[in-house]
């Protein structure tokens, strides 16, 4: 049997249907969200140690801690830990909570123009956390510990606190993640015509200033950690282009076939009249 994507349903329910369907829907995203926390937080350490596992490479071997200055600092890091997991691990059914919410009120082409975005935001969005966790977080925290030494006769060691260790990495993580969605809001905005691929093209050097300057407000102030995340963008920008090239190429090609089509069913039905009014 072959799949199908139907046009907008057929059933046209009331508006009290409609907010009950949407409680419904958030009701198993919040459920979803809350077992994945239960679950994340139950394994809350192992998570942790993965966490503060480039920390650990960054200091010289056997050397390095994560200390507490709050007696209840570490079980709120916990909490942290599960809550931001958790939500990692149910995006993917909320997401199809939402999809599911908004795709019976679409048509058949409008379905097949958003799967493909949908698809491609938690790749794009596990793709840049990746980026952040293999490569930009060592070669950060190798730069930020190569301040210590001494200062005046003193030692100046690193000492972080679990605490904002976890929220510079919630930082890098979601910062790299969301800025690698740059693709998808682009195609976006020219799936609906807000802009265009020639605009796009003209602002290059705008884009490039911007992309630059985001870099700088949502990494640490190294220069290194900037860098890896700008010329990522840009690529992904560039790749945007191309992407939207093609598309507008198979948009020109279904719109030559539909003209074909038209045509030839005009002239079909006027050899049909034809033929009537001869006879």
């Amino acid at each position: 049997m072959a799949f199908e994507i139907k046009d907008i349903d057929e059933s046209r329910a009331p508006l009290l249907d409609h907010l009950i369907e949407l409680r419904t829907r958030l009701v198993r995203a919040v459920l979803a969200l809350l077992v994945g926390f239960g679950v994340c937080f139950y394994f809350a350490d192992p998570i942790l140690g993965f966490l503060v596992q480039p920390l650990k490479d960054a200091f010289p071997e056997g050397e390095g801690q994560l200390i507490f200055t709050k007696l209840p600092e570490i079980f709120f890091v916990e909490l942290k830990v599960g809550l931001f997991a958790g939500f990692m691990v149910s995006f993917p059914i909320i997401a199809n909570q939402l999809w599911a919410f908004i795709a019976p009120g679409l048509y058949a082409n409008e379905k097949k123009a958003f799967l493909p975005f949908l698809i491609a935001t938690p790749v794009l969005f596990l793709g840049g956390a990746a980026l952040a966790y293999f490569v930009v977080m060592p070669t950060a925290f190798r730069w930020f510990l190569g301040f210590g030494g001494e200062a005046g006769g003193l030692s100046v060691q690193a000492l972080p606190a679990a605490g904002d260790y976890l929220s510079l990495v919630m930082q890098f993580i979601l910062a790299f993640g969301l800025t690698f969605l740059l693709p998808v809001l682009l195609m976006l905005l020219h799936r609906a015509g807000i802009v265009s691929r020639e605009q796009l093209s003209g602002a290059r050097r705008y884009v490039i200033v911007g992309v630059v300057a985001l870099a700088a407000i949502v990494t640490p102030p190294d220069p290194g950690s900037q860098l890896i995340l700008a010329v990522p963008l840009l690529i992904l920008f560039e790749g945007s282009l191309l992407l939207m090239r093609l598309q507008e190429r198979g948009m020109k090609r279904r719109a030559a076939k539909e003209s074909a089509s038209a045509a030839v069913s005009t002239e079909a039905t006027e050899g049909k009249d034809a033929s009537v009014s001869a006879d």
